[in-house]
């Protein structure tokens, strides 16, 4: 099942490796930066991240190696391993940062919560394929799916992973759209969520409760759940035209930045690069994003297309995600910047969805 048929190595999308790779060496160089003023830190989080690289370009390598359609004849027998993996956090899960989202084994710690949404888009796209070829989805199929991404994003938004949840949503939002989901369904859920939104407030933990008030007005509480955006915000903005300089960023090297490996790890790269590398960064997402859909416009069957486009809506909804809450645009929810943050299960799933995408686009001429 493992064996790459030779033939197919022609067609290796060598532009989306490289792509990739060059987001996680410039992340590399960032957590050596965003880790070099902690004496504990300094060297570890490197490592670390380097070593699940390596893990991560194994299993890139893998999700190359088997013919895709695998994955839909295993889709709901990976969904229920998720869930049973998110369920088990509740009991065996680690505390960090106020959340339980960790299981640990020894000394590795994964977060089942990434490896939920990667089973959630291959169980949607085995689903909708056969619904695909309709023209447009029928309320069957659209509550299948919701019914679907539900346990998923109950169980993360529990933990509590707000950042995660909102992720799942919109790549469910994403695989229904290009499915065939009809716009009015869309104002129907609007209708329906709209009068939920008060319930669902209450379930909010303080702190969750907080940061969405600060992200209206941060001042109110600067000290307090307003710092984390009022901090990432002066180091961006203190990068100015052409930045501080590698190692330089002061908002990262006296502590002032929290989260600096993870949620807010853009900000240390805003700051030390400038505007000009603030861009040059997202030009490579984009180039990335953009070969991404290059493998979704060369996949020949409806399971293909669905995995492809989902595929790229995670990585696009994770990206869009942290960079807009670094830059005050969404309340901070804990979202790492995928490829880029210290996180080995972020790394680890970002780099199988790559793996399958050229998978996919390797298969092309195979139909």
């Amino acid at each position: 099942m493992l064996r790459i048929d030779r033939r197919l190595l022609a067609h290796f999308d060598w532009p989306l490796l490289l792509l990739a790779i060059a987001v996680i060496m410039c992340g590399l160089a960032t957590i050596l930066s965003a880790s070099h003023s902690t004496e504990a830190l300094v060297g570890r989080a490197l490592i670390q991240q380097t070593v699940w690289a390596g893990l991560g370009l194994i299993a890139l390598l893998a999700a190359c190696s088997f013919d895709y359609h695998w994955l839909d004849r295993y889709a709901y027998w990976i969904y229920a391993a998720t869930l049973v993996l998110l369920i088990a956090v509740f009991v065996f899960g680690a505390w960090g940062g106020g959340a339980r989202r960790w299981l640990r084994f020894g000394p590795i710690s994964i977060q089942p919560s990434e490896f939920a949404k990667l089973a959630l888009v291959v169980s949607l796209s085995s689903l909708l394929q056969r619904y695909a070829g309709e023209g447009s989805l029928s309320l069957r199929a659209v509550l299948l799916a919701a019914l679907l991404a539900l346990p998923p994003a109950a169980l993360i938004l529990r933990q509590p992973d707000l950042g995660t949840a909102l992720v799942v949503a919109m790549t469910t939002g994403a695989v229904l759209l290009v499915a065939g989901l009809r716009l009015r369904w869309v104002a129907y859920a609007a209708l329906i969520v709209l009068p939920v939104l008060p319930y669902g407030w209450q379930h909010l933990k303080p702190y969750q409760q907080k940061r969405v008030l600060m992200f209206v007005n941060p001042s109110a509480d600067p000290l307090g759940a307003g710092y984390h955006i009022i901090q990432s915000k002066i180091a961006i903005g203190s990068g100015m035209l052409h930045g501080k300089g590698y190692l330089n960023g002061t908002q990262n090297r006296l502590n002032f930045l929290p989260e600096q490996h993870t949620d807010f790890i853009f900000s240390v790269f805003a700051e030390e690069w400038g505007f000009i590398g603030a861009c040059m960064l997202l030009a490579l997402y984009v180039a990335l994003l953009l070969r991404c859909f290059v493998a979704v416009s060369r996949a020949r069957d409806s399971f293909g297309v669905l995995l492809a486009f989902g595929l790229t809506a995670m990585i696009f909804g994770q990206v869009l995600v942290n960079i807009a809450m670094a830059a005050g645009a969404l309340p901070v929810v804990g979202v790492t910047l995928p490829f880029f943050s210290k996180g080995g299960s972020s790394l680890l799933v970002c780099m199988t969805a790559i793996g399958l995408l050229m998978n996919i686009s390797m298969r092309r001429f195979t139909f």
